[in-house]
């Protein structure tokens, strides 16, 4: 486990021996005298004279020997000189000199200078020159020794321990050679050589102190830990502060695996690493030990430190933070922690337990990278004979639910026989459904209601079920099938013990007023009213629509009774219960009441949207009381307050006829003139003039009549009769709804009388026959013709089937032109709200978003608004809000949604409330929202996984980095299918790991 570098000593070595042979030659005189004398100079290390005395004598004497032996002393000068070129001069001499007597000296004596200057690789090449058998023994010890040390310093083990063994028992190099033939057996973990060889020379004070560190760690490795821990503070005192930290950390690892985690601790936590930086079995061993002891926090604190680590040692680890992040409650990160060492078999025991441990908090907290029935069945299914195995099954049946992961749950049921509760089944099946019901997937919905009734194994649910198809059934415009479903519910003994048993009547009152029975309308509706559970939103309309069905049935006085209520009660719609009201005062002859009320009510409800409605009602029971310039002027109110308006037609006829009644013919045919002028093709038209023509005749001038009916393109005086029967035929048709032979003769219509008396009402007909039949493009014309026309009664309905048309073709420019127009002309408060709603999205599909929060606005602000199309408005302004960087808008917008929303936009809203927490450092509550995120909107996968990003960035703010990079590996790894959502993380995850990678050698960065 420990490796240290060399420890090497001042090397023992003799001087340099330089043995210079008598010379047996002719030198006797002069030149004999200075040969000497630079001999005695080179003993006396004054090479730089010696080397200049030898070249003066080698140039002046011609001896071969003496010759010979100067370039040998002046080669021998130069390297001692470290002159350039000092090698080439051996080597000349070695090859000019080939009988010289001083050869193999030459090479020992610059190996040994190269070797005392350490440059061993150029003292190994003179080395492997000399001829080992012409050296004394004392040289050969000290060639053997020099040689062996030489291959020591160049790692090569093998010959180093050959040439130490040459001169273990040299008196002079023994010690040395012993000492690093012990080092080598000691990095080679041969701790009986290493030993044998240290004790040899443990008397000897220079080796004691360094063989302490290397005693004390082989002890440590031999499991003699005791004895460890002695050599280790013995040798502590003496040490160096590399040393030091090598021996806190064998101290420390040696009280840990005699289990004193307590005396373990100090130790470990004063080791510095190598090179400063700790490996993940270093943090574990520390972490461990603070487990031991209890210490939560700081084994955390070391375990997460751990990130990449992918055998033994961490999947420990991960085991131990798990239980250290349980008995701190912080179930998130345990669960991520058992996780990793769940998917790690090097100990299957761990693994086992740890799946348990990720099995089960999944249950608890919830699960982003998985669904948790597929997490809890894996687990039974992997272990069949773990002893958790009942509990876990128990954990599977509840999960379906809790997890609100229906989609995901439903597939597994169906799938898994072996483990498809039946009553699990029922229960999903139905929360499926509402969750479709509350994304508008009618026909989804009520398939998943049909499979739930098709279980019966809670009585209870199976009456919610049936309720909800009911529901499902009436907003899908099939009221039979919705109220035999309510008579269901209502004969289920369970039914009363449901949250939907308060609103029953209600429901079933509104599809008997879809069917036109009223009296079963006005009875139930009244139950509900009676039983007043605290909904006042449902108990105003209840009020209105008992009002209503009362007033079908020509029951006014009840009527008006309920209206009566639902104007106290100044909910919404308040305005048409006053309307209504005052509209039944005329029903029971009681027209001054009726022209008071109405009065009232143009004067209490400026901004009604039956402003309209009262005017035209007021004025004509004005007419009908004889009191005409009343009319009148209410018609003129009318038309200037609404120019535009569906009345427009009606009111100016209404004036005219009035005029032509009161014997005021000049001024009637203004009137008449003005309505065919400004509304040609209407009916209104066609009456007035029908009724200018009687003007004409009784005054004698029908020759003006016929000039002036000329002018008109939509008057066929001639085709007449053929056009009425043309129509009446495809009309014929049209009401016994034999669709094909309709469209027939309405398309021959259209085409023989493109501007005939019935043109209006053929075009819209064939729009809506085409429409029928799927067949949107045809209808296109059709509804086109009707709007391009002044203002009628078909107006609206066609700019509502058109802009649907453009909706679904996803042709927003002109879809946004119909319904602007069908915003500012609808009477119905129903169609302005599609218009403003379906603008929003239109104009946020065509990134105008500066529009589409105006239109959203409008949306927000109409208290008629229900929450679905409210939630769609807030998203809008929302996302918006992201588009343009408006970070302010955008938190408030989000907020705002948080409160109404659900299924997907719920999820939306969950995530950026998390995202703006961590922004503003609050870690730990936006984990909360992320948990939250995950546990209850787990089949929102997109914002899940961003919330996981989310939470990685809070747990690395935390510290926690073994969490924050577990997270970013697992959505790396598992939501592929996001690339936007992986490239963020794969962003942060190497920022992380840039970071960590500074202290963790274990990190690959």
């Amino acid at each position: 486990m420990h490796k240290y570098s060399w420890i090497l000593f001042p090397l023992l070595t003799a001087g340099v021996s330089t043995t210079v042979s008598a010379q047996k030659s002719e030198i006797y005189t002069h030149d004999l005298r200075d040969f000497n004398r630079a001999i005695e100079l080179y003993k006396d290390k004054q090479y730089l004279s010696a080397q200049i005395i030898f070249e003066e004598i080698k140039q002046q004497n011609h001896n071969q020997e003496v010759q010979a032996d100067c370039a040998y002393y002046i080669a021998n000068c130069a390297i001692r000189l470290n002159q350039q070129g000092a090698d080439k001069l051996m080597e000349d001499f070695v090859r000019n000199y080939p009988t010289s007597s001083k050869q193999n000296q030459a090479y020992i004596e610059v190996a040994h200078f190269y070797f005392e200057q350490g440059q061993y690789p150029q003292s190994l090449e003179w080395f492997d020159r000399v001829d080992e058998s012409t050296l004394s023994k004392e040289d050969i010890n000290k060639y053997n020794f020099q040689k062996g040390y030489v291959f020591f310093t160049a790692k090569d083990k093998k010959q180093a321990t050959a040439y130490f063994n040459k001169v273990a028992n040299s008196q002079e190099y023994g010690s040395q050679a012993k000492y690093y033939l012990g080092f080598m057996a000691y990095e080679a973990d041969d701790y009986k050589e290493a030993t044998k060889q240290f004790d040899q020379v443990s008397g000897e004070e220079k080796y004691k102190e360094k063989m302490s560190y290397f005693q004390a760690d082989m002890n440590f490795k031999l499991g003699k830990f005791q004895e460890a821990i002695d050599l280790g503070l013995k040798a502590m005192a003496k040490s160096n502060a590399q040393e030091k930290s090598e021996l806190n950390k064998i101290i420390g690892e040696s009280y840990f695996n005699l289990k004193q985690y307590d005396k373990a601790i100090p130790y470990l936590a004063e080791y510095k690493g190598k090179k400063g930086k700790w490996n993940n079995t270093d943090y574990y061993i520390l972490g461990y030990a603070y487990y031991q002891q209890k210490d939560y926090e700081n084994a955390i604190a070391q375990f997460n430190k751990i990130i990449e680590g992918k055998d033994f040692v961490a999947q420990n680890a991960y085991y131990h933070l798990g239980e250290s992040y349980l008995k701190t409650n912080r179930k998130q990160q345990a669960l991520n922690a058992f996780k990793n060492a769940s998917e790690m078999d090097f100990d299957l025991k761990i693994q086992e337990d740890a799946y348990f441990n990720y099995a089960k908090l999944s249950y608890e907290i919830g699960n982003s990278y998985q669904s948790i029935p597929s997490v809890l069945s894996a687990f039974i299914e992997k272990y069949p004979s773990n002893p958790n195995k009942p509990e876990v099954e128990t954990l599977l049946i509840n999960s379906y639910i809790t997890s609100k992961n229906y989609k995901e749950a439903l597939v597994l049921l169906e799938k898994n026989k072996s483990f498809a509760n039946k009553q699990a089944y029922q229960k999903v099946t139905f929360y499926r459904g509402l969750e479709l019901y509350t994304d508008g997937n009618y026909q989804d919905a009520l398939a998943m209601f049909k499979k739930s009734i098709a279980e019966p194994r809670d009585p209870k649910f199976t009456a919610r079920a049936t309720f909800w198809k009911g529901e499902t059934e009436y907003v899908l415009d099939n009221f039979n099938e919705s109220l035999l479903s309510f008579k269901q519910f209502a004969g289920y003994a369970e039914a009363k013990n449901t949250p939907e048993n308060k609103n029953f009547n209600y429901n079933l009152a509104y599809a008997y007023f879809k069917l036109k029975n009223y009296d079963q309308a006005i009875t139930n509706f009244q139950t509900y009213i009676d039983a007043n559970n605290g909904d006042k939103v449902r108990l105003n309309d209840a009020y209105l629509r008992l009002g209503d069905s009362h007033f079908v049935s020509a029951k006014y006085w009840p009527a008006m009774e309920a209206y009566n209520k639902a104007i106290d009660l100044k909910g919404v719609d308040a305005d048409y219960a006053a309307f209504q009201k005052a509209i039944s005062y005329g029903f029971v002859a009681r027209n001054e009441k009726k022209i008071e009320d109405l009065n009232k009510f143009v004067k209490d409800f400026p901004k009604s949207q039956y402003r309209d409605d009262a005017y035209f009602e007021l004025a004509n029971t004005y007419t009908a009381e004889n009191k005409a310039d009343n009319a009148i002027q209410t018609y003129d109110k009318l038309l200037s307050e609404y120019k535009n308006g569906s009345y427009a037609s009606k009111a100016i006829l209404r004036q005219g006829l009035i005029y032509y009644n009161s014997n005021k013919s000049d001024q009637a045919l203004v009137k008449f003139k003005k309505v065919v002028a400004e509304f040609p093709n209407t009916p209104e038209a066609l009456e007035a003039v029908s009724t200018a023509r009687l003007i004409y005749v009784d005054g004698g001038k029908v020759s003006e009549y016929a000039s002036w009916v000329k002018t008109l393109d939509f008057v066929e005086v001639t085709d007449a009769e053929l056009d009425n029967d043309t129509y009446e035929a495809a009309e014929k048709q049209y009401l016994q709804n034999n669709a094909k032979q309709a469209i027939s003769g309405f398309t021959g219509y259209v085409a023989s009388f493109p501007n005939g008396i019935h043109a209006l009402k053929a075009n819209f007909y064939l729009g809506q026959l085409y429409y029928a039949d799927g067949l949107e493009n045809n209808a296109v014309p059709n509804y086109e013709f009707v709007v391009g026309k002044q203002r009628n009664e078909f107006t609206e309905q066609a700019l509502v089937r058109l802009s649907q048309i453009y909706l679904k073709a996803k042709n927003y420019d002109k879809a946004i032109t119909v319904l602007t127009r069908l915003e500012t002309e609808a009477d119905y408060p129903q169609n302005i709200t599609f218009a403003q709603a379906n603008l929003m999205k239109s104009y946020y599909d065509k990134a105008d978003y500066t529009n589409a929060v105006t239109s959203a606005e409008k949306v927000l602000a109409n208290p008629k608004t229900d929450d679905k199309v409210r939630s769609d408005a807030q998203i809008i302004v929302a996302r918006s809000a992201v588009k343009t960087n408006d970070e302010a808008k955008t938190r408030t917008a989000y907020a705002k949604l948080l409160t109404i929303a659900k299924g997907e936009m719920a999820a939306e809203a969950l995530y950026y409330d998390a995202y703006f927490k961590t922004k503003d450092g609050k870690f730990e509550e936006s984990n909360k929202s992320v948990q939250k995120l995950t546990k209850d909107y787990s089949g929102y996968k997109y914002f899940g996984a961003k919330g996981l990003v989310v939470m990685a960035k809070n747990f690395y703010g935390l510290k926690d980095s073994f969490n924050a990079t577990y997270i970013l590996d697992n959505v790396i790894k598992n939501f592929k299918d996001y690339p936007d959502v992986v490239e963020e993380a794969q962003k942060e995850l190497a920022v992380i790991k840039a970071e960590e990678a500074k202290t963790n050698s274990s990190i690959q960065n």
